[in-house]
């Protein structure tokens, strides 16, 4: 019999009923240490007493209007993340995966409203991921998604990863726009380098097309700049964000240059749900704290940390760990062993992670993450190594003591 609830995902056996910083607790009261912060999107932790203040007393005023009319609450979050970025105008939605619905129609748009009709193919790379709609697993291009949902939607082109001489390659008559994530999440903590960055800039620049970026997970934070984009100096026309700029409620932004969405004018996108009055107070109280003074220095040092712990477990643990990959606290373990065994040793020890391609562990910790509760991860972590390590080693020759 199948279940109620449509047995799509593999569960963990363990459940919560509340969190409270970086820590969950079962019904029960066993406390996890949560390093994944539920895929990137708990930036600020659970229950972070701001963004409980702002949801409650927008709760107890106004839910929902639809988009029919003016929603101050997007009016301001559209004006301090078009202050703080390379963005001229926001468009809200409910998720990552919309957010890059919007972005690849708005490349499209581009075009078409410029008289280039034929200009709607989108170069991606390989091993990414842009969400679950039929048009982000095409654009993602890996087989697991797109198996049995065929025909694929039409329209992407895959290069390989980092590869500009691909890209290049791969442009022609037809192309709207090359997507990419600064760092890939779900494809392994893969960084692409920031010279590729700087080099696709001025290929798409060249070739005119549009460079749209996937900061759906890099994003608000979470490598220690607003945007990891911005470590290669290099802005898109166009980026896809959603995960932690919600903290937890569920939204995402398509943020663009005036002239990448000089194409979509009233009526030629819309959302029911995105960029209520209750995401939209939440949005806003996120980056109260992201944009306080501080706060991405902070993230910066504790990755710092973070990263330079890791490599000494790495090298406590060479059976099991191969590589650390990452920036600020999008960290990764490529695993030598199965990456589901390092999980689920983690969670023996009440260590909360979250599994990638390419064989690797993610660590994703909330951001405000301190100190003390990064070492009672690390220690967690080393004993969960420790664990596969007694599994994992060696049979003694024959003829050892």
């Amino acid at each position: 019999m199948i279940a109620s609830v449509l047995p799509t995902y593999a569960r963990a056996p363990v459940s919560f009923e509340r969190g409270e910083g970086v820590r969950l607790f079962t019904d029960d009261g066993e406390a996890y240490l949560d390093m994944g912060a539920g895929i990137a999107v708990n930036a600020l932790g659970h229950a972070h007493p701001h963004l409980v203040d702002a949801l409650t007393e927008q709760a107890h005023k106004l839910w929902h209007t639809s988009n029919l009319y003016g929603i101050p609450g997007q009016e301001r979050l559209a004006r301090r993340l078009t202050e703080t970025t390379f963005a001229d105008t926001v468009f809200f939605c409910n998720s990552g995966a919309e957010a890059l619905e919007c972005a690849i129609k708005m490349a499209r748009r581009y075009h078409w409203s410029r008289g280039e009709p034929g200009r709607y193919r989108v170069v991606t790379f390989e091993g990414a991921f842009h969400g679950r709609t039929l048009a982000t697993i095409a654009a993602g291009g890996q087989e697991k998604y797109i198996e049995g949902f065929g025909p694929a939607v039409e329209g992407f082109d895959q290069v390989p990863f980092a590869d500009v001489d691909a890209v290049r390659a791969a442009i022609g008559e037809e192309t709207a726009g090359v997507l990419l994530e600064p760092i890939q999440g779900e494809g392994g903590i893969r960084e692409v380098p920031h010279a590729v960055l700087r080099a696709l800039r001025a290929l798409c620049d060249e070739l005119g097309v549009l460079l749209i970026l996937d900061e759906v997970q890099t994003g608000v934070g979470r490598t220690g700049r607003l945007f990891a984009h911005e470590w290669a100096g290099v802005t898109p026309d166009i980026m896809a964000i959603a995960k932690a700029i919600g903290g937890g409620f569920p939204m995402g932004a398509c943020l663009a240059t005036e002239t990448a969405a000089s194409g979509m004018t009233a009526g030629s996108h819309g959302t029911t749900f995105g960029g209520n009055p209750l995401a939209m107070a939440v949005g806003n109280a996120v980056l109260d704290v992201v944009l306080e003074d501080g706060f991405l220095d902070r993230v910066r040092h504790m990755g710092t940390l973070f990263a330079q712990r890791l490599a000494r477990l790495k090298d406590e643990h060479p059976a099991i760990v191969e590589e650390v990959r990452g920036q600020g606290l999008m960290l990764g373990l490529k695993c030598k062993v199965a990456n589901t065994e390092v999980a689920g040793a983690c969670l023996a020890e009440n260590l909360l992670t979250v599994g990638a391609g390419d064989n690797v562990v993610r660590l994703l910790p909330p951001l405000i993450i301190d100190e003390t509760e990064m070492a009672e991860a690390m220690d967690r972590l080393d004993r969960a190594l420790s664990r596969l390590d007694a599994v994992h080693a060696p049979a003694p020759a024959i003829g050892d003591d």
